[in-house]
């Protein structure tokens, strides 16, 4: 096997899945640090998470988010948590109070507005539709506050205009090497899914070779949202990328079944990975990848 370790995340929950579309989509921080375990017994070295209350409603209040993270750290030990920032409605200052709160490792960060939306073709009309604001003002007061609190930036980029919107925060000196980049495919409003238009993203990503500002180079992701996640993770993988898989993104594995846990999705592209000549990253491997100072 080729020493070229690949960090596999689990988006362990997202926000807008409910259980009555899939069983195992964790509640409570109990479920959340079972779930978690489970991703790390696969594989994953980094849980991506978005906070909710016990009743399933989102929440973003520190309380919630500090339960869910005991909750993972006690269950699946050593792990990469990594936290959300984002959604629509809730004030910078709220993000920012349970980033302060929780001290994550890594943070994602949205690079762009954009229509975010999933389209249903046989009823001939959008399932929902929405403009997903993420102003420059917003992203630079993120981006400070998670320079000040030593939170690596997870950069969510939609659409190639996303990718580009990185380079002036790097001349502003906001942005530093490593960056970690996920490209984001499948959302209605994006970029669409396939390989061709990774490969293009990919390429347009700073310090992806030489490092930015000499530093080390940047580190890069796919996100595939629906069933078209494994496809994009094959492509992915064959291009050096990393992936990541979960309930968040996608509810089936590629055979059409219902995944029974996140640890279903992420056996499947640790075998993907694996079937490549990769491996999973440890831990460990993951930080040094990621530039991530241990907590």
């Amino acid at each position: 096997m080729l020493d070229d370790p690949v960090v596999i995340t689990c988006a362990i929950s997202g926000v807008i899945a409910n259980r009555a579309q899939c069983p195992a989509i964790p509640y409570t921080p109990e479920e959340y640090g079972a779930e978690a375990r489970r991703a790390v017994e696969e594989g994953a070295s980094m849980i991506h998470i978005h906070a909710r209350r016990p009743d399933g409603t989102p929440s973003y209040e520190a309380e919630d988010f500090l339960a869910i993270t005991e909750a993972i750290r006690s269950e699946a030990g050593d792990v990469i948590v990594n936290y959300s920032t984002g959604t629509v409605g809730v004030p910078v200052e709220k993000r920012v109070e349970y980033l302060r709160a929780g001290r994550p490792e890594v943070a994602a960060l949205n690079m762009g507005s954009m229509n975010y939306a999933k389209y249903s073709a046989s009823r001939k009309d959008f399932v929902f539709k929405m403009v997903f604001a993420n102003p420059f003002e917003e992203i630079i007061e993120l981006l400070e506050a998670m320079n000040e609190l030593g939170i690596r930036p997870e950069h969510e980029c939609f659409d190639f205009g996303h990718i580009g919107s990185l380079t002036p925060l790097i001349d502003m000196g906001i942005l530093k090497a490593p960056l970690h980049v996920d490209c984001i495919m499948g959302v209605v409003g994006g970029v669409p899914p396939g390989a061709r238009n990774l490969a293009a993203m990919v390429e347009n990503v700073p310090g992806l070779r030489e490092g930015v500002g000499g530093g080390q180079r940047s580190h890069w992701a796919v996100i595939g949202i629906s069933r078209r996640q494994w496809e994009l993770m094959a492509a992915a993988l064959t291009l050096g990328g990393s992936i990541r898989a979960g309930l968040e993104d996608n509810l089936y594995l590629p055979g059409g079944e219902m995944a029974r846990s996140n640890g279903d999705l992420i056996a499947k592209a640790r075998q993907m990975a694996e079937d490549v000549g990769r491996r999973p990253a440890t831990v460990k491997e993951a930080r040094a990848l990621l530039g991530v100072t241990p907590r």
